[in-house]
């Protein structure tokens, strides 16, 4: 008599579930720099006269051909040149340049600063840190991603460079991340946005989430 084959039952097999990703970022560092015209084009601003009508400037023309000047509301550190150009970095928003510069400008023309024009400003960069709370696989990640450089010996956050919008990106096994490049608020949160899909699209995000702190600090 011939044995019964028994047919087993096909499994199909789940496809795998993906990843919610729910980034937290915020703004480290915001860059600009500013321009102002003198009244006298050929003149250069005195640096020395600043530094000494204020207690919060340095000047060291020997180390540094700049002016520094570090003021507290909002808390920014101001690069002041001879020839009307400036750095101002430290704040935590953008919109915050305007204030810190006219308050400097205010400042300069009390050091008796002959300025002809209002200032020009522009933001050069913005930093920002993140949490994209999954892990990376940043092995995998490197050989997927174009523009991405992950050299653990020397680094060990992958280095991605995003085309558009332009920005580059530290990215740690973590989750952890940091922008840098953008020049508005809105384009650093459309970057973070398009680099969660990007991992989710590649498959090299993790599934072990974590609780977010609001007091997380990265930098």
């Amino acid at each position: 008599m011939a044995k019964k084959r028994t047919i087993e039952p096909e499994i199909e097999e789940a496809e795998p579930e993906e990843i919610d990703i729910k980034p937290d970022w915020k703004i480290e560092n915001v860059v600009a720099t500013v321009s102002i015209e003198l009244a006298d084009p050929e003149e250069k601003i005195d640096l020395n006269q600043i530094a000494r009508k204020y207690t919060d400037c340095e000047y060291n023309p020997e180390r540094f051909p700049g002016l520094v000047m570090r003021v507290s509301d909002p808390k920014a550190t101001i690069l002041i040149f001879s020839t009307g150009k400036m750095v101002v970095t430290g704040l935590r928003k953008a919109s915050e340049a305007e204030t810190v510069v006219n308050n400097v400008i205010n400042k300069m023309k009390k050091a008796k600063v002959d300025i002809a024009s209002e200032p020009e400003i522009t933001i050069q960069n913005i930093v920002a840190s993140g949490d994209l709370h999954t892990q990376i696989d940043l092995n995998e990640a490197a050989i997927i991603m174009e523009n991405a450089m992950y050299e653990p010996e020397v680094f060990p956050g992958l280095i991605y460079r995003m085309k558009e919008p332009k920005t580059v990106f530290l990215i740690f096994s973590t989750g952890r991340i940091v922008c840098t490049g953008g020049k508005t608020k809105e384009i650093v949160g459309d970057a973070i946005a398009k680099l969660v899909e990007q991992v989710k699209e590649y498959g090299v995000a993790g599934d072990h989430s974590t609780e977010f702190d609001e007091n997380f600090d990265f930098i």
